[in-house]
């Protein structure tokens, strides 16, 4: 299971930078392919990073590319998503998402976090 405790505010200008986190529970956090997804107001939810269970090899959609950091602690059972150069359309719902598998698209994830705002205000 996840457990999404976020670092820092949920409420950034644009240009400015926020850190979430997610930890997990259980003894195999680092059996799985963790990700990040977001969901904007009206819209489906979408991938945006995600990272291999040694946290060697990272992907990320192109929409973060650059401005995004995806990072694992396995020894903390926690994955990181710092988050740069903001804008407001990065307003979303951020969750955290597990997969025991060897893709990572929404449908692809076993296990799902509680979701925590992220607003960008112009």
């Amino acid at each position: 299971r996840c457990s999404c405790r976020r670092l820092g505010g949920g409420l950034v200008q644009a240009g400015g930078s926020l850190r979430l986190a997610c930890v997990a529970s259980g003894r195999t956090f680092s059996s799985y392919v963790m990700g990040w997804f977001r969901q904007a107001p009206g819209k489906e939810r979408e991938f945006a990073g995600a990272i291999s269970r040694g946290g060697v090899m990272t992907d990320y959609a192109d929409s973060v590319k650059g401005r995004f950091t995806i990072s694992r602690d396995n020894g903390k059972n926690t994955v990181y998503l710092q988050m740069n150069s903001l804008k407001p359309e990065d307003t979303a719902v951020y969750y955290c998402a597990a997969t025991y598998g060897t893709t990572w698209r929404v449908d692809d994830m076993n296990y799902w976090g509680k979701g925590t705002l992220v607003t960008v205000s112009s």
